[in-house]
């Protein structure tokens, strides 16, 4: 089985019946969480009722991508769970955002912290983390194994970066917020779907999911300007979906 699995597709905060981000990607078993945010928790559980992950990656430390790495955390402190530290990779201020709702517990005792950017062998995975443009430090993920890149950005500005990150991807995975007015601030920290579809195809990407919609916004008309510059296979993320690794279709 070599699949991701959307836990949550939302910006800011969830939509009902919705989630913020959220992905886990599945290679052979070994299970690797792309952020935490806002109700993904309980999705993860859903599928994976024991929440038996082999290793979590959070993009920043915003609470729409970060926060239900809490709530996992407590699972394993306050649960029955008695494997080893869970290597969490992630920038600088994750820990610091989460230990503000733990201040007396140790978060160490449950994860195993490696920073990113960074480069890693992740177990089947070589993983790339590339500094991209927010209000925080963020950064893009890339994966590969086997022949096979995933790419995440996590949420980001336009840059040059993104092609980078997203280069021949079986999948990329980039955040569409499409919030009013984003193309005229004067500095850029989120894209649009268009922009979206721009970079996936100046990364010469295979298949590109949109995700971090606003809430409100309309999905199939983020997919119709994605569109307009990418022509290959364009999703929308939603809750449950799960979409095979390493074939041009869902």
């Amino acid at each position: 089985m070599r699949q991701v699995t959307v836990l949550g597709s939302s910006g800011a905060f969830p939509e009902a019946g919705r989630a913020c981000s959220g992905f886990v990607v599945d290679w052979d078993g070994y299970r690797l969480v792309l952020d935490l945010g806002y109700a993904t928790l309980p999705r993860l559980l859903g599928h994976w009722p024991d929440g038996a992950v082999d290793a979590v990656v959070i993009t920043h430390e915003h609470p729409d991508h970060c926060i239900d790495l809490h709530g996992l955390f407590r699972m394993r402190f306050y649960g029955d769970f008695r494997g080893p530290r869970l290597p969490l990779y992630c920038p600088p201020g994750v820990l610091d955002r989460i230990s503000g709702l733990e201040p007396d517990v140790d978060l160490h005792a449950v994860f195993d912290l490696h920073p990113v950017p960074g480069n890693y062998r992740v177990g089947p995975f070589d993983l790339t983390g590339v500094a991209l443009p927010h209000h925080v430090p963020n950064a893009g993920i890339r994966i590969q194994a086997d022949g096979m890149a995933l790419a995440y950005s996590g949420d980001t500005g336009p840059t040059p970066a993104l092609a980078e990150l997203g280069r021949d991807a079986d999948l990329f995975i980039v955040e569409a917020t499409d919030r009013d007015g984003e193309t005229n601030r004067p500095t850029r920290n989120l894209l649009t779907s268009t922009e979206a579809g721009h970079w996936a195809r100046r990364a010469g990407a295979r298949r590109l999911m949109l995700t971090h919609f606003w809430p409100g916004n309309d999905r199939a008309a983020a997919v119709a300007a994605a569109q307009l510059e990418f022509d290959g296979v364009v999703l929308a993320a939603e809750e449950d979906l799960t979409v095979i690794l390493g074939t041009p279709d869902r």
